[in-house]
């Protein structure tokens, strides 16, 4: 019981942080960087309110389907504004799949569900129990090899910012921030991972 409320604490202290960070993001940068990190703010206080287990405050019906409709428009803004490119595709995913949950996660959707939240330690929490468990489990398979390149890459950047000058003419201050972006997302990756396995 104490294990399972654990978890959904610190995933739910994890993504707030990483929204957090992501909102600090926007103060600086290109518009397509201060974009991208709003869409990621977003996602990770989004993913937070998600987690908050069901036994300290239990969300209204209706928020699940204002979760879908906040995430199919950031799906549909990705799709109608952003170039194609392999990171506004991973966007795209995390916003259908942040839909797939809120619809998985209303009430009536299932029993891996108590009042709107992720139930952490719901015994015979099968594949069945809130969503289609095929979808599921392209999702997940999606969300572990995403985070297992990133953490691929995230991994060779410190090294090589370390020596010094592999990084370019940035700066100092300027080293960092990808590796931090990053990290975020690899974050964000390792929750939607362990939220995805709830359903």
């Amino acid at each position: 019981m104490h294990g399972p409320a654990l978890a959904g604490w610190l995933l739910m202290v994890l993504c707030g942080a990483t929204g957090a960070y992501c909102l600090l993001r926007t103060r600086s940068g290109t518009e397509e960087e201060r974009r991208t990190a709003r869409a990621e703010g977003l996602m990770g206080f989004g993913m937070a309110a998600m987690a908050v287990p069901a036994a300290v405050f239990t969300l209204p019906g209706w928020t699940w389907a204002v979760y879908a409709v906040l995430f199919g428009g950031a799906a549909l803004r990705v799709l109608m504004t952003a170039p194609y490119r392999a990171h506004h595709l991973h966007h795209l995913v995390g916003s259908l799949a942040m839909v797939y949950m809120a619809v998985a996660m209303a009430p009536g959707a299932g029993q891996g569900v108590r009042g709107g939240h992720m139930d952490h330690g719901a015994a015979g929490s099968s594949a069945s129990a809130g969503g289609i468990p095929l979808l599921t489990g392209v999702l997940l398979t999606y969300y572990a090899l995403y985070v297992l390149r990133s953490a691929g890459r995230l991994i060779p950047v410190t090294a090589a910012a370390g020596p010094g000058g592999a990084g370019g003419a940035a700066g100092p201050g300027r080293e960092a921030r990808p590796e931090l972006a990053l990290a975020c997302r690899l974050t964000m990756g390792i929750g939607m991972f362990a939220m995805l396995l709830t359903l």
